[in-house]
């Protein structure tokens, strides 16, 4: 059975138009250091699994694409890399703290931001919409990702 998630990703570092120019518009998810994200990835996330792909930290933050996960986790290289900002002296590759798993586009959408979402009574449990969420990686409910679809006409 599908899963469905919601990916936060600041523009400035992996923007839906990074995806798009990206070679089978796909990208690697890497630099998550929640470790609720992580066994997101780690443990729940499957190869087809939805995407909504969401915009924060910018002017107007909200969805701006569909996707699917499109790879198993595998150690996220940047733990291993001095010179990278998610850097992380403690992991090793006998024991890696960090995985990363390939996104791709399926398309771009229009910008749904966060007040219309939290306009539509189908979405007022939607985690993305609690107060103090900060977590870059939620599930979204089989009800919420319907609710999402109809609101971009998708």
């Amino acid at each position: 059975m599908p899963r469905f998630w919601l990916m936060k990703s600041e523009p400035d570092e992996a923007s839906v138009d990074d995806f798009a120019a990206a070679p089978r518009q796909t990208l690697p998810w890497t630099g998550v250091r929640n470790y609720q994200a992580r066994n997101f990835m780690r443990d729940d996330m499957r190869i087809g699994d939805g995407v909504l792909f969401y915009h924060s930290s910018c002017a107007e933050p909200g969805i701006v694409g569909l996707a699917r996960i499109s790879s198993a986790p595998v150690p996220d290289a940047t733990q291993f890399d001095p010179a990278s900002v998610y850097f992380d002296p403690k992991a090793t590759a006998e024991q890696p703290r960090w995985v990363q798993i390939d996104v791709t586009l399926e398309r771009k959408t229009r910008l749904l931001p966060l007040g219309e979402m939290r306009a539509a009574p189908a979405l007022a449990t939607m985690r993305v919409l609690a107060r103090g969420n900060r977590l870059s990686i939620t599930p979204v409910t089989p009800h919420e990702w319907q609710a999402v679809r109809r609101l971009l006409g998708a």
